[in-house]
Parts: structure tokens; sequence; C-alpha cells
């Protein structure tokens, strides 16, 4: 199977590649009518959106429990190289943080809602560390689909720095290749029976 066919499995797919990009939109969700949760997608389309805050179980348990929010994908974005796997990314040496994408319907949420969950679920204010997991792959970081997002999260963050005492050192970049992680880190507290993940909630 070559790398073209690869990178347009679904994102719900049995057998995830986590050395391959695995962006929801090049598996092509976004094409296929599968309304997720009893949700009504919008007429024109979901959007992605992507962040890093800390552990990815309760990143993504978070943006799950947001009323708009279509489908979510655990895995590894803002690296320098051009494949990852947890055992890789807690090396250090990839460069890519503990991201999650989220398919959202912009009719039933905004992008500025998303950021304010973004906000929400950790401590913007402390460099590679998110409560007890320590190091590069925990940093916060918002990841840009487009100038849009990037001008409204520089304006999110800015108006929660006025609320802060200590600066902000969440990254603002482009969005770009994103891996998707291994199936047992998908939705990891649902099967786990949790509610939250201590380690990424303030």
């Amino acid at each position: 199977m070559n790398l073209k066919r690869r990178r347009s499995a679904k994102l719900w797919s049995e057998t995830p590649l986590a050395s391959e990009p695995s962006s929801l939109r090049e598996r092509r969700l976004l094409s296929e009518p599968r309304p997720a949760r009893g949700q009504v997608r919008s007429a024109s389309g979901p959007e992605i959106a992507t962040f890093a805050a800390g552990c990815f179980w309760g990143v993504e348990g978070a943006f799950r429990e947001v009323p708009g929010v279509l489908e979510t994908a655990a895995g590894y974005t803002g690296g320098d190289r051009p494949s990852a796997t947890y055992k890789q990314v807690c090396g250090g040496d990839t460069g890519h943080a503990e991201s999650v994408e989220v398919l959202y319907d912009p009719e039933q949420v905004t992008y500025e809602d998303l950021l304010e969950t973004f906000w929400r679920i950790h401590n913007p204010t402390r460099r590679n560390r998110q409560r007890l997991d320590i190091g590069n792959q925990y940093r916060s970081a918002i990841f840009c689909h487009g100038r849009s997002q990037e001008t409204l999260a520089a304006a999110s963050r800015d108006r929660h720095q006025a609320l802060l005492r200590k600066p902000i050192v969440t990254q603002i970049a482009p969005a770009s290749a994103f891996y998707r992680a291994e199936e047992y880190h998908q939705r990891y507290l649902e099967k786990q029976g949790r509610a939250a993940c201590a380690a990424t909630v303030r």
C-alpha cells in the first residue's frame, strides 16, 4: 500500500499507523457524512483545530465533552522528524508535542469557544510541564489551520494574559503534519472509565 492510500485511511480505522501523517482532513472525514454522537453537521462542513496542553489523554477527554465537537484524535505534531511514535516522542528527540486534533461544527461551537476550553484545562504559564508530566512533548501549543485561527488564537492569548501575573508561554504556530497516536491512546480516559486526567486539569 503506497503512502497516498495509507494517508486516506479513516480516522476510526482499527489499525492506525502512528508513523503516518494522519490529519482528519487527509483521512477524508470531511467528505463522508458521518454525524458523531447524534449531532447534525453544518451545511458548510466541519472544521479542524489542533491543541497541545500536556498529556493528550486529558486534553482529548476535555474536548470530547464540548457540544459541537464531532470527533477527536490524539497524536503528535509540531516536530522536525517525518514520523512519530509514542516511544520516539517520549525520548524527547523528535520535537513533537502530544496533541489533539478536534473536528468541530462551527455552527454549534466556535473556534473561540474551543480556545476557552484550551486555556481552562491547563496552565499556560508553565514551560514544557503540566502537573507531573515534564518534557518538551508536554508543552502548551496552539497549531493553527490558517491565518484566521492564528489571529483568533493570538487575541485570545492576549486577553488571558491580562488576567495572569506570569507570562503565558503557549506556542502559536502553523499546523504541520499530524501523526495519529497508537490506538490504545485514543479516547484513553473513556476506556479506563475516568472523567479526567489529574495530570492535565489545573
